[in-house]
């Protein structure tokens, strides 16, 4: 494998790692709160339908994406409700949400556009285009570091910065503030957060909120950052739950987090261009068994073989306040 495959392979793996890490980093904050939402899913899907399908009708991809927020947020709420308010299973709740988004977009995308559930592929301005960077240009002939900086880190849409700068955020809010604190608390024991006068439902929400707006980011990363812009059926394809599977690798840290995504999306760039492991490697490699290889580690992840990972101990549990 040549250097200038490499660098596309990597490349390829930012890109493809953008949606994970925000759909991990949102199950991390719902977690670490208590709240265990298997509805990254669907709040994916249809942040990302909304975002394209408002993108496609007014031309704005910033309409889009705020719209597309709204209904990632209006889906956490619904969870919320169920969950929080309610204390209905978390689980059940969160499948609920999956198979709502996925009957939903299909539908409503049929009636809007009548092309089977899609929308229009998004042109100018109706999508995220690439940005380049500060010194790209001038660094790219310096050998390594520099080629790196302009053919990897430079050229990727605004969302895939925004996820980068949400690790760093994340572990700051987590680890250094009260609310943070607070957070990791109602996840841990939510009764003593009470005891001390501090709204454990109040917390959850917020938590829940944070998830949403995040799962709103990754979803109009598929259908408004990548290169065929536009929504397609189930366009999310089980990366809610490759999500969930990175999060319980990374031991619900935001860090770690980062280099389990990145892990997966290497993953999935390599599934994009089997000939270049078959050069490296000296035989073929069915294009079924590396498009496999992302859901094989899950299923390895989530069988345990890993090494122990333990959730929040309050986490799936709603809390009913003593009287």
């Amino acid at each position: 494998m040549d250097w200038l495959a490499l660098l596309q392979i990597l490349d390829s793996t930012l890109r493809l790692a953008t949606p994970l890490l925000l759909a991990c980093l949102a199950g991390l904050f719902s977690e670490r709160a208590g709240i265990f939402d298997i509805g990254l899913e669907g709040k994916m899907l249809v942040s990302a339908f909304l975002a394209a399908a408002i993108a496609a009708v007014t031309g704005s991809v910033w309409l889009g994406l705020l719209v597309g927020t709204l209904g990632s947020l209006l889906f956490a709420a619904i969870h919320g409700l169920a969950s929080i308010t309610f204390r209905g299973n978390q689980l059940i709740s969160g499948v609920a949400i999956n198979f709502l988004a996925a009957g939903l977009t299909v539908v409503v995308g049929q009636y809007w556009f009548a092309e089977g559930g899609r929308t229009p592929q998004l042109g100018q301005g109706q999508r995220f285009e690439q940005l380049t960077l500060p010194f790209a240009a001038e660094m790219r002939d310096i050998p390594v570091l520099g080629t790196l900086y302009a053919e990897v880190i430079s050229g990727h849409s605004i969302l895939t910065y925004m996820a980068l700068l949400a690790v760093p955020l994340s572990w700051w809010l987590l680890y250094r503030t009260r609310f943070g604190l607070r957070l990791r608390a109602v996840g841990e024991n939510p009764a003593a957060v009470d005891t001390a006068g501090i709204s454990v439902r109040r917390l959850r929400f917020a938590a829940v909120g944070i998830a949403g707006l995040l799962c709103a980011l990754a979803g109009a990363q598929l259908s408004t950052a990548e290169p065929a812009a536009g929504f397609i059926r189930d366009m999310t394809a089980g990366r809610g739950y490759i999500a969930l599977a990175a999060l319980i690798f990374a031991k619900w840290r935001p860090w770690t987090a980062l280099g389990a995504c990145l892990l997966f999306g290497f993953l999935q760039a390599v599934a994009l261009r089997p000939a270049l492991f078959e050069q490296t490697l000296g035989f073929r490699i069915q294009g079924q068994l590396l498009d496999a290889l992302p859901y094989i580690l899950t299923v390895v992840i989530l069988a345990g073989f890993v090494g122990r990972a333990i959730p929040p101990r309050a986490g799936g549990e709603p809390y009913v306040k003593e009287r």
